[in-house]
C-alpha cells in the first residue's frame, strides 16, 4: 500500500497553485508575508547583536533563508530565518575568530544538515512523547514573551498604552472583518500615530542600521586548512543540529495546527541547502522560527508563497524602503509578538482538570521541558532533556507490570512459572530473584508466553537462572518464546559471559 504524499499548497486543479485562481487566497498570502516581513526585521536585529555581528549579517541571512526554503523546504507556509538559538551556538566562534570563520561554519553546518536529512534524521522525530511536544510549545510561548520585556523597560509610560492598543486592535478587529491581517492593521495605526503626532518613542531605526545595498556572493576568507575544519566543525555541528531540532518540531506543530502532513526529510535537507546558500551570501545561517510562522499560519497562509515573499519584503523594506521602517515603533511589534505567545501557548494543557486527568509522569515530562527551555534559552537542550526524562519514566512504569507467578504441577514433580510483560534492561534485572531455588522440585519450566524479550539483558538474566538452577542439580526449560524472542534468546543464550 503506497503512503499518501505530504501536504503541499493548496492547489484549484491539476498543478496549479489555489492562489493563482483565488484573489482571496492570493490576498491572504501576500498580506501575510508582508506582517511577517515586518516582525522578522527587529528580530533579525536582535539576533545579530547576540552573535556578536553586524545587523546586515542577521537580515540577509533572514532573506535568504526565507526565500530558500520557500523552494526546497518540505513544511508549506513554514518560515525560516535567522534565530537566537543558532546565534547563541555561533557566538564564541565570533568572539574568537570572526566573521569569517561564522561564514564558514553555515556552510559546513548546512552540509551537515543535508547528509542528516538524507540519512532520514527526520524520522527521529516519531520518538518525542506528546508531552515533550507540549513543553517545547509552552516553553516557546514564554520564551517570545520575555523576548519582549527589554522593550518595555525604562520607555514613557505612552509605549504601554500603545502596546494596550496593538494587543486590542488584534483581539477585536477579527470579530469584524479578517479581509486584512489585524497584526498589519495595528502596525500600520500605531506608525500613523506615532508620526502624526510627534511621539518620541522608541522604534525599529533604535535596534541598528539597517543595509543599504543588496547581498552578494562571496566565500568566507579563512585557510582551508585542517586546523581551520578543527575550529569550524564543533560550531558547524551544534547549529546543525538545533537548527534541525528546532525545524522538525515546528514543521510538526504546523502540520497539527493547520491538519496536514508536511514531508520533514525533504525540510530536514532544505534546511541545509538553505544555510549553505546563506552562507556565500554572508549571512549567520538560521532555521524555523516558531514565532513568525505562527503569525504567518494564523493570519491564514498556507502556501510557499508567503514565504517566499516574507523574504522579498524583507529585502524591499529594509534596502528600498529603510527610512519608512526605520520609524515604525517598537510597541506595535512588540504588541504583535505577545499576541503570538498567547497563541502559541496551550493553556488547555495547565488547566485544573487536565492536570488532574493527566498521568503524574506526563506532567513531569512537560514541566521539565519547559523548565529546561526557559533556564538555558535553547530549544533543543529542553527537547533533548525532555526525551531523556520521558524515556526514564516510561521505562520506570514499565519495569513494574513484570508479573512473575508460580505453581505445581504434576504432583508436585514440576513447577511452572509463567512470566507476563515486556523484558528488557530495566524489567529483567530484578526477575533472577523471582525463583526459589533451594525449594523447587527438579524439573522446572519458566513459561515466557505472555512476555517479550527485547534486549540482551533479558538474555543474561534468563541464562543467570538457569545457572542457578543447574548449581542446584535442577533442570529449568524456557518456553513459550514467540518467534522474535526466541531468535532473539538462541542468537545469545550461553555467549553473555557465563549467564551474568
Amino acid at each position: 500500500m503506497t503512503a499518501p504524499a505530504p501536504a503541499g499548497p493548496p492547489r484549484s486543479g491539476p498543478g496549479r497553485p489555489a492562489w493563482l485562481a483565488s484573489p482571496k487566497v492570493l490576498r491572504t498570502e501576500v498580506l501575510s508575508g508582508l506582517v511577517v516581513a515586518l516582525a522578522l526585521i527587529p528580530e533579525a536585529i536582535s539576533f545579530s547583536i547576540i552573535a556578536g555581528v553586524d545587523p546586515r549579517v542577521g537580515l540577509f541571512a533572514s532573506f535568504t533563508m526565507a526565500v530558500s526554503i520557500a523552494f526546497l523546504g518540505g513544511r508549506p507556509a513554514m518560515i525560516s530565518a535567522a534565530t537566537g538559538a543558532v546565534a547563541l551556538v555561533i557566538a564564541p566562534l565570533v568572539r574568537e575568530h570572526g566573521l569569517d570563520h561564522l561564514i564558514a561554519a553555515v556552510i559546513l553546518a548546512g552540509v551537515f544538515q543535508v547528509v542528516l536529512g538524507l540519512l532520514g534524521v527526520a524520522r527521529l522525530m516519531r520518538f518525542i512523547p506528546r508531552s515533550v511536544m507540549v513543553g517545547f510549545v509552552n516553553a516557546l510561548a514564554i520564551l517570545i514573551f520575555t523576548a519582549q520585556l527589554p522593550y518595555l523597560r525604562d520607555v514613557p509610560w505612552v509605549v504601554y498604552a500603545m502596546v494596550a492598543v496593538g494587543i486590542a486592535i488584534m483581539v477585536f478587529l477579527p470579530r469584524l472583518t479578517t479581509v486584512v491581517p489585524a497584526p498589519l492593521v495595528a502596525i500600520v495605526l500605531l506608525t500613523v500615530a506615532v508620526v502624526l503626532s510627534g511621539l518620541v518613542v522608541p522604534d525599529v531605526g533604535d535596534q541598528g542600521a539597517l543595509p543599504e545595498t543588496l547581498p552578494t556572493l562571496l566565500l568566507p576568507d579563512v585557510p582551508w586548512t585542517l586546523e581551520t575544519l578543527q575550529i569550524i566543525a564543533p560550531y558547524s555541528l551544534g547549529v546543525a543540529l538545533v537548527g534541525l531540532m528546532e525545524s522538525l518540531m515546528t514543521a510538526k506543530l504546523v502540520d497539527d495546527i493547520t491538519d496536514t502532513r508536511s514531508h520533514k526529510t525533504r525540510e530536514a535537507w532544505g534546511q541545509g541547502a538553505a544555510n549553505i546558500i546563506t552562507g556565500f551570501f554572508g549571512g549567520m545561517g538560521g532555521c524555523a522560527m516558531i514565532g513568525q510562522t505562527m503569525i504567518n499560519v494564523r493570519s491564514g497562509a498556507r502556501t510557499r508563497l508567503s514565504t517566499f515573499l516574507a523574504g522579498l519584503f524583507l529585502l524591499i523594506l529594509v534596502v528600498g524602503l529603510g527610512d519608512v521602517v526605520a520609524i515604525i515603533p517598537m510597541a506595535a511589534l512588540v504588541a504583535v509578538m505577545v499576541m503570538v505567545s498567547v497563541g502559541t501557548f496551550d493553556w488547555h494543557s495547565v488547566r485544573p482538570a487536565t492536570l488532574r486527568r493527566m498521568p503524574r509522569s506526563e506532567t513531569t515530562v512537560m514541566v521539565v521541558t519547559v523548565a529546561v527551555v526557559v533556564a538555558t534559552h535553547n530549544l533543543a537542550i529542553g527537547v533533548v532533556v525532555g526525551v531523556l526524562v520521558a524515556a526514564l519514566l516510561f521505562a520506570r512504569r514499565v519495569a513494574h507490570l513484570v508479573e512473575v507467578t508460580g505453581e505445581l504441577e504434576q504432583d508436585g514433580a514440576v513447577r511452572r512459572y509463567r512470566v507476563e510483560g515486556a523484558l528488557f534492561f530495566a524489567s529483567s534485572n530484578d526477575l533472577v530473584y523471582q525463583f526459589d531455588y533451594a525449594e523447587d522440585p527438579h524439573e522446572v519450566v519458566i513459561d515466557l508466553s505472555g512476555a517479550h524479550v527485547w534486549d540482551a539483558s533479558t538474555v543474561a538474566a534468563l541464562d543467570a537462572i538457569t545457572t542457578k538452577y543447574e548449581a542446584k542439580g535442577k533442570h529449568a526449560r524456557i518456553v513459550g518464546l514467540n518467534e522474535a524472542s526466541a531468535q532473539r534468546y538462541e542468537r545469545l543464550a550461553g555467549h553473555l559471559g557465563g549467564g551474568h
